[in-house]
């Protein structure tokens, strides 16, 4: 256990979501102005997993990542709740509408680069409701893969430049329990 105070936490900087700071030795960011980061499993009734791709200029490569957004981001929804999040993100990014949507809990993405938290919901008996794709700020792709052809086809993704994001193993565990 360290004796660092995180009363005595020092912001190096910060930006509208992110802020770096130093706490004792360690310096880590931080997430502000959003109540959580939610993070979706969808899967079809005919058993398709919902994935989407996005370029990602951090590692500049397109990752194939399960739908997830913030919470709380939007100007007049500061107290977003985290499943009313998680069901705007699920259509927002992917067009779909879960009818049965079921809290996961909560897991820490990087715990040695951030506090933040992401918060799993897994999203069934989808309804396909509009294109998706995200908003003005993003250009997603959505795919729906058969959960029986995951694995090769997450290798071509691979084969064709994409990076998977670590997300993607949780989230085919908790699915993998609700295909007969």
């Amino acid at each position: 256990m360290s004796d660092a105070d995180p009363a005595a936490d020092q912001t190096i900087a910060e930006t509208r979501f992110l802020k770096l700071i130093k706490r004792g030795r360690w310096e880590f960011v931080q997430r502000v102005n959003t109540t959580g980061v939610v993070c979706l499993f969808p899967l079809t009734t005919d058993q398709r997993v919902i994935l989407v791709e996005q370029f990602r200029p951090p590692v500049n490569a397109p990752v194939i990542e399960f739908p997830a957004g913030l919470a709380g981001d939007i100007a007049g929804q500061e107290e977003e709740a985290l499943e009313t999040a998680a069901a705007r993100e699920l259509e927002e990014e992917t067009g779909y509408q879960a009818q049965t949507m079921i809290s996961l809990g909560s897991t820490v993405s990087s715990a040695g680069l951030t506090d933040e938290a992401v918060h799993f919901f897994l999203a069934l008996d989808l309804k396909k409701v509009a294109a998706g794709g995200g908003d003005a700020s993003e250009n997603i792709i959505v795919h729906a893969v058969p959960f029986a052809e995951i694995e090769p086809w997450l290798q071509a993704a691979k084969e064709r430049g994409c990076l998977l994001d670590a997300r993607i193993y949780a989230g085919l565990y908790f699915l993998s329990k609700h295909i007969p």
